[in-house]
């Protein structure tokens, strides 16, 4: 009895250790392509956006390792120049919607009554209009370009957030411990910045990571639509809709590349996100 359990017991460690090590690539998968974003200007083998119309759709050589687009621009050079931009708009995205929905969920929890059922009902609104449909109308009122998509999606972003952190901050809200901290006159601003915040500070961050690549989803298909990066920018979703006319002609080379670069990126975000949740959270998949 004694020896089956303390097997059990050992057995642990080692059952969790393949889901470390998935965590592990995907946090360098993450960090490989935020290096590419700050540094990529610095790597680029040739000109993003230098065009040789005499060496289309060529295939990978020591030149040109990815081959060249139908004008015969560098692939490598555009999807490593594209990083920064592709990956830029979706972190601005999730910084806005998780500093904002972060402070609406601290509100509504901290004060609740009509000021809870007013945020909560708003917040309802905003999450039945889907956000890829309200950044293309907005795209198409304001003219292309992606900070109208930007603003739109940080918007529609906003319910996902604070909705679970509004729970979770409730929950914080009715420990002793902050019943304690009120009776001893400690101010507002210090048992929020001290004490709450700290406490969903994990949360926070794993619904940020996991929500990082279903934007990164959302800004690909607006610029896919031709409503967001507009050409020549090396940008993963506009290089995807470039590249769909030249698929037929047996070139698929810049879609697909740009296409695998998106999903690599996407499944990154969300394996790391699931890791940071087991780690930091607790939970149990």
């Amino acid at each position: 009895m004694t020896s089956a359990l303390f097997a059990r017991t050992a057995a642990k460690p080692r059952a969790g250790r393949p889901r470390d090590r998935v965590t592990l690539a995907a946090g360098c998968v993450v960090g490989l392509f935020v290096l590419l974003a700050l540094c990529g200007p610095l790597l680029v083998p040739h000109a993003p956006n230098a065009v040789d119309p005499l060496n289309v759709h060529s295939a990978p050589s020591a030149t040109h390792l990815l081959g060249t687009d139908d004008s015969g621009r560098d692939l490598l050079s555009r999807l490593i120049a594209g990083t920064r931009a592709s990956l830029a708009a979706p972190a601005v995205v999730i910084a806005v919607s998780t500093t904002l929905g972060t402070l609406l969920a601290l509100v509504a929890a901290w004060f609740g009554g009509w000021l809870d059922r007013f945020v909560s009902g708003a917040l309802d609104v905003v999450f039945g209009f889907p956000g890829l449909i309200m950044a293309v109308l907005v795209a198409a009122v304001f003219g292309a370009g992606l900070t109208a998509p930007v603003v739109a999606l940080s918007i529609a972003y906003l319910p996902l957030i604070t909705r679970v952190v509004r729970s979770a901050a409730i929950k914080e809200r009715n420990l002793p411990y902050v019943s304690a901290l009120q009776l001893l006159g400690a101010p507002t601003a210090r048992i929020w910045l001290r004490h709450l915040l700290p406490n969903l500070g994990p949360l926070v961050l794993v619904q940020a990571t996991i929500g990082f690549g279903y934007a990164l989803l959302d800004v690909a298909a607006i610029s896919f639509l031709g409503l967001g990066s507009q050409p020549p920018d090396p940008e993963w979703g506009l290089m995807v809709a470039n590249g769909a006319p030249s698929i037929l002609a047996g070139a698929p080379q810049q879609s697909l590349y740009a296409g695998l670069a998106i999903l690599l990126v996407v499944v990154a975000f969300n394996l790391l996100g699931a890791g940071l949740s087991r780690r930091l959270l607790g939970e149990r998949t």
